[in-house]
């Protein structure tokens, strides 16, 4: 079977077996907001939100009481090109971290009462460190400016980990799953999968990442130039183009939203390499965004296109670049306070007052 076509059962059933939003409990959570003592729509996008939200899991009985962060790590060979100020020792000393508990995010995710998965999905170095745990796909990838980042078969076992991944935490209780990564290079490769996404070119898409200078930032949109001339991905072939030119952390977390759609668990967004990711599984399968949620726009140029792109627009405007799922967990704070509003029953018909009308 050539290449470009290849595709394993499981992925192909996963992807048959994605609904689209639950209508019905769509309705049902409108009413619910517009039941409370308040302006109709004052609330604005996280009313938008918790529908969506009821629409992603079934129920207008929204609780997302028991989240987690998935933070897939992994090293990516384009570094080898100039495109980042740190290395492969940088990825496994973060990833260290979030296993011992210390690391940015689990300080952010510790406030906002959160559990945080680390999994290695494809680190250069991997001396099993306590906390983290090894899904290996391959030691680093290739880099693109010259090779593959991994193979076709490589890609699909680590689309399919982040799909079992959802699975497994599903069946530990889990109602609301986060995505994080931590990758040095990984602005590159997401760059790179957003040029041939949304046809643009390289110099419009590749941001300075962890904090490029103007030099660094040439060699980047370089290496993005040449490892998509290398390599001409085809728009409508996803798995190919994660193949070609993406990661397997991006790999992990297109399967996470993957996932995330099939077993009706909603899916909070990071920044950019996350919504890579996102907009890489609706292309695989459109009826995965309405279990996508954004939580944040990225200062990376991407970001804005990719969500469009997908229709999608993020509540939270604050130019954060961090990464590790930090952007989606300073949002669970204010996911929390619309749930707790939406949950209140605190109605027009308990205040003894009339409730306001739909006007023109």
């Amino acid at each position: 079977m050539a290449e470009e076509v290849f595709m394993s059962r499981i992925l192909e059933s996963v992807l048959a077996g994605i609904k689209g939003a639950d209508t019905g409990a769509e309705e049902r959570a409108r009413r619910q907001w517009d039941s409370l003592a308040k302006p109709l729509g004052s609330l604005g996008m996280m009313e938008d939100m918790i529908v969506r939200m009821a629409g992603s899991s079934g129920t207008e009985q929204i609780s997302t009481d028991h989240r987690c962060l998935v933070v897939f790590c992994a090293d990516n060979g384009v570094v080898k090109r100039g495109v980042s100020q740190s290395d492969h020792q940088v990825t496994a000393a973060v990833a260290r971290a979030l296993g011992e508990g210390t690391s940015t995010a689990n300080v952010l995710a510790r406030q906002a009462g959160c559990r945080v998965l680390a999994v290695d999905i494809g680190m250069k170095e991997h001396p099993l460190f306590e906390g983290v745990e090894d899904r290996c796909v391959r030691r680093g990838t290739g880099d693109i400016t010259c090779e593959t980042a991994m193979t076709r078969e490589e890609t699909i076992e680590a689309v399919e980990i982040g799909i079992r991944l959802a699975g497994e935490l599903k069946q530990k209780g889990c109602r609301l799953l986060l995505t994080g990564e931590m990758g040095i290079g990984n602005t590159t490769t997401a760059a790179a999968v957003s040029c041939v996404l949304l046809g643009r070119e390289p110099a419009l898409l590749a941001g300075r990442g962890a904090g490029l200078d103007t030099e660094g930032l040439k060699r980047k949109i370089l290496a993005i130039e040449k490892a998509l001339a290398f390599h001409h991905p085809d728009s409508s072939d996803p798995v190919g183009i994660l193949s070609r030119v993406g990661g397997t952390d991006i790999a992990g977390l297109t399967g996470l939203c993957l996932g995330g759609a099939f077993y009706r668990i909603p899916v909070l967004l990071d920044g950019v390499i996350t919504l890579a990711a996102a907009a890489l599984a609706c292309s695989l399968c459109p009826a995965a965004r309405d279990h996508l949620f954004p939580s944040h726009l990225s200062a990376e140029p991407a970001s804005a296109m990719l969500l469009e792109k997908m229709g999608l627009e993020a509540p939270i405007h604050a130019k954060i670049r961090l990464g590790e799922g930090a952007g989606a967990l300073m949002a669970l704070p204010v996911l929390d306070a619309a749930i707790a509003l939406y949950s209140s029953g605190h109605t027009f018909g308990k205040l003894g007052i009339e409730a306001y009308r739909k006007l023109d």
